[in-house]
Parts: structure tokens; C-alpha cells; sequence
């Protein structure tokens, strides 16, 4: 969920966009669509980059950073993806209870729900790299039995 760094929502914006780079009024940036069009934000927007963004606990000293919440619905779901616009508001609570059990019911709204699942839907059809585990996040096998071998 590293890439989560790079992928940023926009106010006043719908969708979500890649972060190329900076530029001089702003920074660069690609929507995460089927036009995949380039275009600067000015310095001035309000950005939201999903790696910072965390999603409210019951207990008031935790929160859930939102790249968890997409690796359980991504364990949880899969292909079966689940559309924001066809669920009502108890289904929107069931799912996000499934997904983040705990989560503060009184601070995460049901637009905030929404928005999350249809990030998570953006994201696994333009950017399914973001799912990928990571050589980090993967057990060494190899890598642990090399050296006992060579100091035979």
C-alpha cells in the first residue's frame, strides 16, 4: 500500500489522480480514468493523498489508516466489488462494520463509506498495482537459507 503516497483526491474534484510531479504553480497530475488526462492543480487545492488519510476507531486514540481498509476489503471481496451506488444506508453499515469492525459510527459517515468504496473500486480497475504485496510484505524464504548455506 506504498503507492498509496502517490494517488491523491482533489476538492472540488471527482475521482482520483496520480501524482507525477511538482511544478511551479502546482503539481502535475493524471486522473485515474479511462482518459488518464494530465493537467496542473494549483498550489492553492485542497489535497488529499490517500496514504495520509485515516478512518475514526470507537476508542478515540486509534484510527485506521485508509490502506488497511482497502487491503481487508480487497481480502474480503476480491472480484466481487461492491457498488456504493446500488447499497442502502444499513448495507453501507454492514459493509464497512465488515470490513473495519470498531470503526466510530458517529464520525464515519455514510458519504464517507461511499467514497471509500468507490476509491477502492477506482483504484483496483486503474491502479491494481497499489494490491500487489510488496517484497517487504513477503516472507523471506530464500534469502534466509542462503547464508546458512554458504557458512557450510
Amino acid at each position: 500500500m506504498e503507492l498509496l503516497k502517490e494517488i491523491a483526491n482533489f476538492s472540488g474534484k471527482s475521482g482520483l489522480y496520480r501524482i507525477l510531479k511538482p511544478g511551479r504553480g502546482g503539481v502535475i497530475v493524471e486522473s485515474l480514468d479511462e482518459k488518464r488526462e494530465k493537467q496542473m492543480i494549483g498550489a492553492s487545492a485542497r489535497v488529499s493523498v490517500l496514504k495520509d488519510i485515516s478512518i475514526f476507531m470507537q476508542d478515540e486514540e486509534k484510527a485506521t489508516p485508509l490502506g488497511d481498509v482497502f487491503a481487508s476489503i480487497h481480502e474480503k471481496y476480491q472480484d466481487n466489488k461492491p457498488d456504493a451506488k446500488t447499497l442502502s444506508d444499513y448495507q453501507l453499515v454492514d459493509f464497512m462494520s465488515g470490513v473495519l469492525p470498531g470503526y466510530d459510527t458517529e464520525k464515519v459517515y455514510l458519504s464517507d463509506i461511499r467514497k471509500i468504496i468507490n476509491w477502492y473500486n477506482i483504484l483496483t480497475k486503474y491502479a491494481p498495482e497499489v494490491f500487489e504485496k510488496s517484497s517487504e510484505e513477503q516472507p523471506a524464504t530464500e534469502s534466509s537459507e542462503q547464508p546458512a548455506e554458504e557458512s557450510k
